[in-house]
């Protein structure tokens, strides 16, 4: 099955956030305190390594299942797409964020949101699934 363009799109950003929370995880172990967006300064925590290392590989997951165009990797972005909209809007409502930042974010999910729910995407999926020998 040939995967449509804004899905690649799709799984690339989600490769690219997997890389990003990895390097959050080692940052969080005290490695490479100047890389990336983690904490600034050399710091231990093993309960947030254990979290962004668990997120990096959620993100790798999902990327390898949009890049096989897998009928549950479309599944799971969505509800994946769903989570990061409901905490976007509890961080408007104060629970913490910059409001431009999160703005942008629940942007962006949004446009992914419907490009997943788009027919041709849809059906680029169901075809996956019914090509796929049982």
């Amino acid at each position: 099955m040939k995967r449509p363009f804004g899905i690649t799109l799709i799984a690339i950003y989600a490769a690219i956030a997997g890389v990003l929370a990895a390097v959050v995880c080692l940052q969080w172990l005290g490695l490479f305190p100047w890389l990336g967006p983690g904490p600034s300064v050399r710091t231990f925590d093993l309960w947030y390594a254990l979290m962004y290392g668990l997120l990096a590989w959620v993100y790798l997951w999902l990327f390898q299942m949009l890049w096989a165009v897998q009928q549950a990797g479309w599944v799971f972005c969505v509800v994946i797409i769903l989570w990061d909209l409901t905490l976007a809007v509890l961080a408007l409502l104060g629970v913490g964020g910059t409001p431009t930042v999160v703005a942008g974010k629940m942007l962006l999910a949004s446009l992914i949101l419907i490009y997943l729910f788009l027919p041709g995407t849809r059906r680029a999926f169901a075809q996956s699934t019914a090509s796929t020998p049982a």
